[in-house]
């Protein structure tokens, strides 16, 4: 199998996990967040062996924050009906993912100027456009259809922007720690926090923004 056949294969069944676990929310979602937490934390912990204490509370929040953000956001109590959680947390995943896919095939397709050689010599500049358009558009159709407040919309962008930084701050540790991958337990994708490290700034801000009022 090709590494992009591996690639997208691990991916679908990646997204239907994720889809079918909020779908279901409570216990469900609760447990696919605290296992991603944690895979994320051990594979941190394993990269920073070494740097100081420091790293490792740094990095316990790191996991913490997000898997929080995500929950309070999905099953937040005590709010009127109609909240929009299920919607918010799936906004969430349709932005961080749509510019991370959007971006590898846009960057392969095009190449072009690096975008941060000396941190992650395969992203290109070309590549953070694409993943950017892809967000913008993919996540502003699911708000528009989904009656979301319209700020939405304009975040969308924005915040696919920080999940682009999220992943350059994760391939900066991994070039630190001397490794290629956080792990090695998703075909041709390498550790959780491989896939993940966008996602944490995406659910932060997503709890931020819902905790402003717009959710």
């Amino acid at each position: 199998m090709s590494e992009i056949a591996l690639r997208t294969v691990t991916g679908v069944l990646m997204i239907l996990t994720a889809l079918t676990a909020e779908w279901f929310g409570g216990t469900a979602f609760a447990i696919l967040v605290a296992v991603a937490a944690t895979a994320i934390y051990y594979e941190w912990a394993k990269m920073v062996r070494g740097w100081g204490i420091q790293w490792h509370v740094a990095g316990f929040f790191f996991a913490l924050l997000p898997a929080l953000s995500l929950l309070w956001v999905r099953e937040r109590g005590g709010e009127p009906a109609g909240s929009q959680g299920f919607e918010l947390v799936l906004w969430t995943f349709i932005v961080t993912w749509s510019a991370d896919i959007g971006a590898f095939f846009t960057g392969r397709t095009f190449g072009g100027p690096k975008l941060a050689p000396t941190i992650s010599p395969n992203k290109t500049i070309s590549g953070l456009v694409g993943g950017l358009v892809a967000a913008t558009l993919l996540g502003g159709i699911w708000a528009a259809n989904q009656g979301l407040h319209w700020v939405w919309l304009m975040l969308a962008p924005f915040f696919a922007f920080a999940a682009a930084l999220g992943d350059l701050f994760e391939s900066w540790m991994k070039r630190q720690a001397g490794v290629k991958d956080s792990g090695r337990i998703l075909p041709g994708h390498g550790g959780v926090f491989d896939r993940l490290d966008g996602l944490v700034p995406v659910a932060v801000l997503t709890a931020a923004g819902v905790m402003a009022g717009l959710g």
